[in-house]
């Protein structure tokens, strides 16, 4: 399978794009149709057996009561995994529109004492792996205008125990099965790249084949860094003028639990 150089931008890198989604739906739907013909490109098919099937020795007969030789085990379809909670409903909608399996990707980002709406990290998990992304240099700076360790150390402690209630909850002891699969990691937009970050970590740890970041609407510097983790980043919007995730949007409103299982509970 040849893959693009993970340094390698997306097309419409920096591109300005009119409009705004009307919801995660939409925005899912966008990213299937952005998807489709990526898949198309990957060899997630079905595998035959090893070798063209002329390579059987004409010489020595064929024993009918013998078992036939068992195949290669096919490759794992694609996998499509929302970042909780309002990358959930996009995964839905991609999921669906694509005909693949979806779950979710348990995620909480760390926000700065005080100012939760700015975030210092994010953790995540996956299959059982937790992993955590940290921007060290914010960090040094916050340390360095008077917050605490400790201070930091209860975020830290507080959201790793959100983050252990919505496995319980979402997941109920089941594995997302990342291993050995292409997994589209998918959330409703990206600001800074935490959470995601914190993502493709936790998904590379599970011992995913491949991953397909797939954010409908994020900064091209965002855009940038994230190419360098993901093995390809699919983001139809980078407006050079980027303000939040939520004026991507006409309706963004919060996702719940009870939405989160509902989503689940429908994948059949």
């Amino acid at each position: 399978m040849a893959w693009p150089q993970r340094d390698k931008l997306p097309d419409n890198y920096g591109e300005e794009s009119p409009g705004r989604y009307t919801s995660r739906g939409e925005a899912g739907r966008t990213l299937a149709a952005a998807l489709s013909g990526i898949l198309t490109s990957l060899a997630d098919v079905p595998s035959g057996p090893a070798g063209p099937s002329t390579t059987s020795t004409p010489s020595i007969p064929a024993t009918p009561a013998a078992p036939s030789t068992p195949s290669i085990p096919a490759t794992p379809r694609p996998l499509v995994l929302g970042l909780s909670r309002g990358g959930v409903a996009v995964a839905a909608e991609v999921a669906r529109a694509l005909g693949l399996p979806f779950d979710v990707v348990p995620a909480r980002k760390l926000g700065i004492p005080g100012h939760e709406e700015v975030a210092f990290g994010a953790i995540a998990s996956c299959d059982g792996e937790r992993r955590s992304d940290v921007d060290a240099l914010l960090v040094r700076r916050l340390l360095a205008s008077g917050f605490t360790e400790e201070s930091l150390d209860r975020i830290r402690e507080r959201e790793s125990a959100e983050l252990e209630r919505q496995e319980t909850l979402y997941l109920g002891g089941r594995s997302q099965g990342a291993g050995g699969r292409t997994v589209i990691v998918c959330d409703d937009g990206a600001a800074t790249g935490d959470t995601a970050r914190a993502a493709i970590a936790a998904v590379r740890a599970a011992r995913a084949r491949a991953i397909v970041l797939a954010l409908p609407v994020a900064p091209p510097a965002v855009v940038r860094d994230l190419a360098k983790l993901a093995d390809r980043v699919v983001c139809p919007r980078q407006p050079m003028a980027f303000r939040s995730v939520g004026g991507a949007y006409l309706t963004f409103p919060q996702c719940s639990d009870e939405e989160v299982l509902d989503l689940l509970a429908a994948r059949g």
